[in-house]
């Protein structure tokens, strides 16, 4: 007789094999700080190429006998000598007086004057653009009474406004700042108001949905929704702004490098010439690269990603 057990029948179980683990190799994980480094490195080699293939060709003309060196000397004519250039930066920036010395110290104080006039047209023409187009836009008379002539002023060239400058303020500091404000004032009250016509609608309606009210809109929809537009804007008139502040100085309403190259020219010195227009380049582009920073400092919400090219 076969006694019955309670235990289950044991049936063989399969064993399953844990896959195995990949290890990815140590130079595949990249850190962000690895990431950024590498792109730095990389976009200063891109400039570096860049400009040493300018500079090479600029530099195989004039060995070829295409470019006469007193016209358009090499660089290495007008970099190699920076005592010779130096002196003509003195204090007084008087034209066609020379310093009283070869200093540095010299060159950077009238490098300091060009930028402070720069910096201060661009902020003070920036902040006051934009409430002008902002007020323009919410206030409905205002409106009426102001666009047209905006519109009237706006295709005038910042040339044509330095004998109103002049005529206003006399010769200092102002006009230059004031040649530089009217550069940059009409293009950006412009660009703010189509950048606030060009947000989008739904943008509005779900806020209002939420409950948020006009004041609540205006800053948490389209203020953030109309900067970004208004910095690139204003990173393209940079160099409007750098045009005019060079013509002020030429014509003798302050010291700056646009005074240097006026004395250049009358003197016929091309060599301070293009010296002075290697500062002016370097400066400009310091310049944008500090507008890129502060972009993404103040703007976090765009992202690193839309502005990296121009990095």
């Amino acid at each position: 007789m076969k006694v019955m057990s309670n235990e289950l029948p044991q049936h063989p179980v399969a064993a399953t094999a844990t896959p195995p683990i990949k290890k990815i190799p140590a130079r595949a994980v990249s850190s962000p700080a690895r990431r950024k480094t590498r792109r730095m490195l990389a976009t200063a080699a891109w400039w570096i190429a860049s400009v040493g293939i300018f500079v090479g060709v600029w530099e195989l003309c004039w060995l070829a006998g295409w470019a006469d060196p007193l016209l358009m000397p090499p660089p290495h004519m007008f970099l190699s000598n920076l005592p010779e250039q130096f002196k003509f930066f003195d204090a007084g920036s008087r034209v066609g007086v020379d310093g009283e010395g070869a200093s540095i110290l010299g060159v950077l104080q009238v490098i300091a004057w060009t930028t402070l006039r720069v910096v201060l047209g661009l902020g003070i023409g920036f902040v006051l653009a934009v409430a002008t187009g902002i007020f323009n836009r919410y206030n409905l008379l205002f409106g009426k009474l102001t666009l047209p002539t905006l519109t009237l002023l706006a295709p005038i060239s910042p040339v044509a406004w330095l004998p109103v400058a002049i005529f206003l303020f006399g010769i200092g500091n102002v006009p230059a700042v004031f040649m530089v404000f009217i550069s940059v004032y009409f293009v950006i009250v412009l660009a703010t108001l189509s950048q606030i016509d060009n947000v989008p609608i739904s943008y509005v309606q779900v806020a209002r949905i939420l409950g948020a009210s006009k004041r609540q809109i205006f800053q948490n929809v389209i203020l953030p929704a109309i900067l970004p537009g208004l910095f690139v804007t204003l990173r393209l008139n940079l160099f409007a702004a750098w045009m005019a502040v060079l013509i002020a100085e030429a014509v003798g309403v302050g010291s700056g490098l646009g005074q240097i190259v006026m004395m250049a020219r009358n003197t016929f010195n091309s060599s301070l010439v293009f010296f002075s227009m290697t500062l002016i380049g370097l400066l400009g582009f310091l310049l944008d690269y500090a507008l890129r920073r502060m972009q993404q400092r103040l703007l976090w919400w765009v992202g690193p990603g839309n502005d990296r090219r121009a990095t």
